[in-house]
């Protein structure tokens, strides 16, 4: 009878054991699908951007007519990039940086910097406001509405439909500003969406979403700037081939 019992509890500690290994490896593919996807969330609004159209009237000289063509003015979802998460979290980590380097030494101070803690519901909500913020400052800094309109007026160009000038100018400022909003909530999403899960799961390694994104957007950047190196040579190639040729 005993050797019964003591048959069926190693069966139990088995089974509780292959559980266990599984329900590890479930989680493990839950998180590399999660990373996965994320990176792909990351590359798809990188990418994304609004073309807005721009015309240049025909002009007449002599017997030649030149211009009428068509081009874009591209406004990218993101525009400020990585910028906004970085003073962020920086800004946020200022408190604790404090603490650790002992400058002060108040159970106040110590109680209002572990509310600045990563996880915490007040860091989350800081966070967040303050990418908000800096995606429209950075962004404001970046690119002035006022100035593209009349460089665009300068050259003949505009925007079908919309007056040169001060109109276009409120034109491309409104799209800018939906843009910006759609990114700033982008970025927003990607910082928090790891510190939530960090908070709420127990994760075995810290996967900031800061980081993600700096990686992703570095190799972005160069895959781009290696497909231009290889078209500019390509090129260069191309115009030795007909020199010498002629």
């Amino acid at each position: 009878m005993s050797i019964y019992k003591q048959q069926s509890n190693n069966t139990e500690i088995d089974l509780k054991e292959i559980f266990s290994i599984l329900l590890d490896n479930i989680k493990f593919i839950i998180m590399f699908v999660l990373i996965i996807l994320t990176v792909l969330f990351i590359v798809f609004f990188e990418r994304a951007m609004r073309k807005i159209l721009i015309n240049y009237p025909k002009r007449q000289m002599g017997n030649k007519v030149y211009g009428g063509e068509s081009s874009h003015l591209p406004l990218k979802i993101n525009t400020a990039g990585v910028i906004p998460a970085i003073f962020a979290s920086a800004l946020l980590l200022l408190p604790v940086t404090l603490t650790n380097f002992g400058f002060s030494d108040s159970d106040t101070f110590l109680n209002i910097s572990s509310m600045f803690t990563q996880g915490q519901p007040l860091y989350m909500l800081l966070y967040a406001s303050g990418i908000i913020f800096f995606c429209f400052f950075y962004t404001s800094i970046v690119f002035n509405p006022t100035e593209t309109a009349e460089n665009l007026r300068k050259y003949g160009g505009y925007i079908p439909g919309i007056r040169p000038g001060e109109r276009s100018a409120e034109y491309i400022e409104t799209i800018l500003n939906r843009l910006t909003t759609i990114g700033a909530l982008y970025l927003t999403f990607v910082c928090l969406l790891p510190e939530f899960l960090i908070s709420k799961y127990p994760i075995p390694f810290y996967l900031g979403g800061t980081s993600i994104l700096i990686v992703v957007v570095v190799a972005m950047d160069t895959v781009t700037q290696v497909q231009t190196r290889l078209m500019s040579s390509q090129y260069e190639s191309l115009i030795k081939k007909t020199k010498f040729g002629k």
